[in-house]
């Protein structure tokens, strides 16, 4: 069974920084792309960055500009999301998304794999 655990989340203010970790066990973690998007409260779910097996590639959301970084790190079965200089319109929750291909992809149809979503919440 496929697992994805997201944490990190939480209550910052706005210019601060938050890094969400998602552990994923019962997949070839090594071999699959990862990702990351987001759903804030009465917004369609988003995408916010993807990053391939081997880190080789990495993509993120037009709406981002450089503020984000998304980074693996397959020994730990782990991927990251570091989030600098935070705005309020960043206030959503944030999901995990695992593939079964190693090639990173930005829409949702390609996601395999969910975990339940950690909350980060910006006040201005």
């Amino acid at each position: 069974q496929v697992q994805l655990v997201e944490s990190g989340g939480g209550l910052v203010q706005a210019g601060g920084s938050l890094r969400l970790s998602c552990v994923v066990t019962g997949h070839a973690f090594s071999d699959a792309a990862m990702g990351w998007f987001r759903q804030a409260p009465g917004k369609e779910r988003e995408f916010v960055a993807a990053i391939s097996w081997s880190s080789s590639t990495t993509f993120y959301g037009d709406f981002l500009k450089d503020r984000f970084t998304i980074s693996r790190d397959n020994a730990k079965n782990t991927v990251y999301l570091q989030m600098n200089s935070l705005k309020p319109e960043d206030t959503a929750v944030y999901y995990c998304a695992g593939r079964s291909s190693a090639v990173a992809a930005s829409h949702e149809s390609a996601v395999d794999y969910w975990g339940q979503g950690t909350q980060v919440t910006v006040t201005s």
